[in-house]
């Protein structure tokens, strides 16, 4: 009997720990600073600065303003900086600002208009171009 219960407990921790702890819908603005932990997911429109763990921009998402957080996938837009240890330009993203990664991901149909910081060998960090970054430098 308490053999299923730990099993149960087990799952619902497992689910837990890779389910996104916050939603912005579709339909809502959020005009200020957004603060949070653990995963969030924006499909509406945030107005304002962004400083989390790990943060989704689904198709329909907007951000007008700064992002710093662990992990950044992009799948909407994004008008401002981002800095974070991996980037994810997913396909019909578009990013606007500076991106300042340690890992980036851009998929072919993604739009990068921007100024790329990225770590290297001559320093902790240096610019470079987003035609190096994207390895065509």
């Amino acid at each position: 009997m308490f053999k299923i219960k730990d099993n149960l407990v087990k799952q619902f921790r497992k689910v837990d720990s890779n389910t996104i702890s916050s939603i912005v819908d579709r339909n809502m603005t959020i005009t200020g600073e957004l603060n949070f932990k653990g995963k969030a997911r924006i499909d509406g429109t945030v107005n304002g600065n962004i400083d989390g763990e790990h943060l989704i921009l689904g198709q329909y998402g907007r951000i007008n303003g700064d992002v710093k957080v662990a992990t950044f996938v992009c799948h909407g837009i994004l008008d401002g900086n981002v800095s974070a240890d991996t980037v994810t330009a997913r396909k019909n993203s578009s990013i606007h600002g500076r991106v300042s990664a340690t890992n980036l991901v851009v998929e072919p149909g993604a739009s990068l208009d921007s100024e790329v910081k990225t770590p290297s060998e001559n320093g902790p960090e240096s610019m470079n171009s987003l035609s190096y970054a994207l390895g065509r430098g």
